[in-house]
């Protein structure tokens, strides 16, 4: 019988090669022939853990996609019903909006892994950009997938955001109006945004991830000791050509992975039957009431994972220089891979002036979020947010100064983990 299976699957393999016999060549890059360093260590788990929480949200988009309706009318309504009426809808609707969480916890991690281990520099600045472009088209999915269930909180903040566009010089309102299609939000908000979070923004993420990958995969994986294993000594037990440091993606990494994945599962599926709302954190109080446009919240606030950015914009005085502010702290992003100039690519081998700045650094954004999330009365939050401002630009304007004299330490010639 096992013998009978084994033929049969050949069979069928001969036959799927033998009409698409690119695929084969593309596996072997990709998977099986490509050879990733031999010491990842769990920082590494994120990019792949992005990817899983990429499907589950594309899956689950367009279970919720069949019920939904993209009017001001009957948006909330039609989410109510998918809670209440739908079979399994809750299940779905929790899923894609923890995910949507759960989205920005890994990309965040993944970010702070490359700033860890420099996997920014050269020859990896596409994979960075690209990344970066990626974690763009995330944040602007993310909003307009947020003003969709229209809430409270959806409505006041599509409001306030799409108001932001009104700094422009001259043609601010006009853009304002543009944007939303109305005076304030609408049903043609609705519409556009639904079909921009259902269609547009979804094939440009999904492009974005596949040249994300491509590129890594063309100049191959930086690993924790910023090791170039391609540029190191060849020849391990599956190639005499491939470099010794390196093991097949697949089955090695591919097997690790699962792992992790299961356990990620795990922890989500907590999340998702216990605290789907995280507190009011993934999903705010004020928006399981439906959106009315006479009555404001009492704290208008985004979702958790912009806070940071929506901090450095309210405690600037002036509108357009908050503006300014919050899109240039994302801007200043991409320009990492040529400020910092190190002559080491990862922490292990830096000095202390590099770690402590680091850690500061991540402090600091996780502070500035905790202010974007408070109701922003405070004047001494507000002092403390302008420090924090200034201090995240600075890290990364005299990033070219502190990195050329900040002491390093040897860098071994090959992977610490080497037999």
């Amino acid at each position: 019988m096992s013998n009978v299976i084994v033929r049969t699957a050949n069979n069928v393999w001969d036959w799927f090669n033998e009409r698409a016999p690119g695929f084969m060549p593309v596996y072997r890059k990709h998977m099986s022939e490509y050879y990733a360093p031999k010491n990842f260590n769990i920082w590494y788990i994120f990019g792949v853990l992005s990817l899983v929480v990429l499907v589950n949200q594309i899956v689950t988009g367009i279970f919720l996609t069949m019920h939904y309706k993209p009017s001001a009318e009957e948006a909330f309504a039609s989410v109510e019903y998918i809670m209440r009426d739908v079979e399994w809808g809750w299940l779905i609707r929790y899923m894609h909006s923890t995910g949507a969480s759960l989205f920005f916890i890994v990309v965040y991690i993944h970010m702070f892994r490359g700033l860890m281990y420099g996997s920014y520099q050269k020859p990896r600045e596409l994979v960075w950009i690209l990344g970066m472009l990626i974690y763009l088209v995330l944040m602007a999915e993310a909003f307009l997938g947020y003003v969709l269930p229209w809430g409270q909180m959806s409505f006041w903040g599509a409001k306030v955001i799409i108001s932001l566009f009104g700094a422009v010089p001259v043609i601010g309102n006009g853009l304002t109006e543009w944007i939303m299609g109305d005076y304030l939000p609408s049903d043609a908000t609705l519409n556009r945004f639904f079909a921009l979070h259902v269609i547009a923004l979804p094939l440009v993420l999904l492009l974005l991830v596949v040249l994300h990958i491509f590129a890594l995969h063309e100049v191959g994986s930086n690993n924790p000791d910023g090791v170039e294993i391609k540029k190191g000594p060849k020849g391990n037990r599956w190639s005499k050509t491939a470099p010794a440091d390196g093991i097949p993606f697949h089955p090695y990494y591919t097997v690790k992975d699962t792992f992790y994945v299961v356990a990620f599962f795990v922890l989500a599926a907590f999340v998702i039957f216990f605290a789907p709302d995280f507190g009011g954190w993934f999903l705010e109080h004020d928006n399981f009431v439906e959106a009315n446009r006479l009555v404001t919240p009492e704290h208008i606030k985004p979702v958790w994972y912009y806070t940071p950015y929506y901090a450095m914009l309210r405690v600037v005085p002036d509108k357009l220089g908050g503006v300014l502010v919050m899109f240039g702290a994302i801007a200043i992003l991409f320009l990492v891979p040529w400020l910092d100039r190190a002559r080491v690519r990862s922490y292990r081998y830096r000095g202390l002036l590099s770690k402590l700045l680091l850690a500061a650094f991540a402090v600091s954004f996780i502070w500035l979020g905790k202010i974007g999330a408070g109701p922003g009365t405070d004047p001494v939050e507000t002092i403390v947010g302008r420090f924090l401002t200034a201090f995240y630009f600075l890290f990364f304007l005299t990033m070219p100064i502190w990195t050329r004299i900040d002491k390093t330490k040897p860098v071994p010639d090959r992977v610490t983990t080497h037999d």
